[in-house]
C-alpha cells in the first residue's frame, strides 16, 4: 500500500461505522495516524482496536459534534498523542427529514447542528493549529443532495448546500496559510441506512436491483471507496485542489430524470 500520508495525522468524527469508518481505515493504511471521533463508544472503540491490532496508529475520543467543549476536546487530545493536526475530515451527521411546514424550530436546530454546524466547529478549532502548521486540508463530507435532491430530504439537503458555501469559504479565507479545503459527495454507499432501505422494502432484491440499475457502472459505492477518494485528497498529490466539490456517485448524477 503507497504511504502517500505518511507521518501525518487525521481526526476523522464520526468515524466508528460507514463512510467514516471506510475513510478511517483508507487513512490509515495509506500512512496516517489517526482519530476515530465518535458518539458511539463502542463502535468508535472497536474500530480504533481494529486499526491498532492491525499494525495502524489510531485512538478513539467520544466526541459529540453538537458540543463546542467535546470537539476542543477531542482535537486538544489528537495533538496530544500524535503532536499536531494535518486532516480534519468532518465526516459525522444524520440523514433527518421533515415536513417544512411541520417541522418545529427543535428540530430544525438539531439537524443544523448535526449537519452543519458541527462541521464548522471542528474547522474552527482545527484551523489555528493548521494555522501555526502552515499546512492542512479540511474534508468535508456532503452529498449529492447538496446539489440535486429528491422529494422528502428537507432539511437534509439545505445543510448538505450549507458544507459547499462552508468549504468555499474555508478555502478562500485559509488558502494563504496553506490550508485546503474540499468537499467529497457521495451518492449510494452501503451503509446502515442503505442496507436498512432495503430491507425495509417490499422485495428487497428487487429494490436493490433497481437502485444497482439506475447507476452507469451498475453497481452501489462501498465506504472504502470513499475513503480512498478523501485518502488521495488528503495526500500532497492534490495539493492544488481547494475550494471544490468532488462528487463520487457512480454516475448517478449524470443521469437525467426520466
Amino acid at each position: 500500500m503507497c504511504k502517500r500520508l505518511q507521518d501525518k495525522s487525521a481526526f476523522v468524527t464520526g468515524a466508528g461505522q460507514g463512510i467514516g469508518r471506510g475513510i478511517a481505515e483508507q487513512l490509515a493504511t495509506n500512512g496516517a495516524s489517526v482519530t476515530i471521533a465518535e458518539i458511539n463508544e463502542s463502535t468508535g472503540q472497536s474500530t480504533a482496536n481494529e486499526l491498532n491490532q492491525a499494525g495502524y496508529a489510531a485512538q478513539f475520543t467520544r466526541v459529540d459534534i453538537r458540543s463546542e467543549d467535546e470537539i476542543k476536546a477531542g482535537i486538544a487530545a489528537h495533538v496530544e498523542e500524535f503532536g499536531g493536526l494535518d486532516i480534519l475530515v468532518n465526516n459525522a451527521g444524520a440523514n433527518q427529514n421533515f415536513d417544512a411546514s411541520r417541522m418545529s424550530v427543535d428540530e430544525w436546530e438539531k439537524s443544523m447542528s448535526l449537519n452543519l454546524r458541527g462541521a464548522w466547529l471542528c474547522s474552527k478549532h482545527a484551523l489555528p493549529i493548521m494555522a501555526q502548521q502552515e499546512s492542512g486540508v479540511i474534508i468535508n463530507i456532503a452529498s449529492v443532495h447538496a446539489t440535486m435532491t429528491t422529494y422528502n430530504f428537507f432539511p437534509y439537503n439545505v445543510a448538505k448546500s450549507g458544507i459547499l458555501g462552508l468549504t468555499r469559504s474555508l478555502a478562500l479565507d485559509w488558502g494563504h496559510r496553506n490550508i485546503r479545503a474540499v468537499t467529497v459527495s457521495p451518492g449510494w454507499i452501503r451503509t446502515q441506512p442503505v442496507i436498512d432501505h432495503f430491507a425495509g422494502a417490499d422485495d428487497p432484491a428487487a429494490e436493490e436491483g433497481r437502485v444497482r440499475d439506475i447507476h452507469p457502472l451498475r453497481r452501489i459505492g462501498e465506504p472504502e471507496n470513499v475513503g480512498a477518494l478523501v485518502a488521495f485528497l488528503a495526500s500532497d498529490e492534490a495539493s492544488y485542489i481547494t475550494g471544490t466539490e468532488i462528487v463520487i456517485d457512480g454516475g448517478i448524477s449524470a443521469r437525467h430524470a426520466d
